[in-house]
């Protein structure tokens, strides 16, 4: 009860916070500060105004924001987990989010090492593919191939067969 309580109230904080009208009202309420400070005579009382309410309001809103951040990274880590799961990825990557950075930056050194190898297979094949199609298909050409290839004539000559 009291969870899903918290979790609307940071949810709406979270979004007005990242409101632009939000903002500019902070920004006027420090002008206004500002500008009563000689009315106030820029007293200790006039600054501990200041700096009390922002350090509240900071304390408060670490708070709220890490909740945030947190169901949010759970939540893509579950959608993350489910595509894997129904795709035909390695399910072994499900959950590693729970391991320790340097068992995380282990992982990621293989799939980078595995990525690499595949980039290497695929240039490696589509140079083998540019060499057979300059061979004509894979095989070396035939001393008749060139000649029944040529059309007669040059360029020109369906139309100077046309015109006769």
């Amino acid at each position: 009860m009291i969870e899903k309580v918290f979790t609307r109230i940071a949810n709406q904080v979270a979004h007005l916070a990242g409101l632009p009208a939000i903002f500019a009202g902070c920004v006027l309420i420090v002008v206004v500060w500002a500008l009563s400070g000689p009315v106030f005579g820029f007293s200790d009382t006039w600054q501990l105004v200041i700096n009390t309410g922002t350090t509240i309001i900071t304390f408060l809103m670490v708070f709220l924001i890490q909740n945030t951040q947190n169901r949010d990274g759970a939540a893509i880590q579950a959608k993350l987990d489910e595509l894997i799961r129904v795709s035909r990825a390695h399910n072994h990557f499900i959950g590693i989010e729970h391991l320790t950075e340097s068992e995380v930056e282990e992982i990621r050194a293989k799939c980078e090492a595995a990525a690499k190898r595949h980039d290497r297979k695929i240039a490696e094949m589509a140079a083998n593919k540019a060499v057979a199609g300059k061979n004509g298909a894979g095989h070396a050409p035939k001393a008749g191939d060139a000649a029944a290839k040529k059309p007669a004539g040059g360029k020109n000559a369906a139309k100077k067969k046309a015109a006769a």
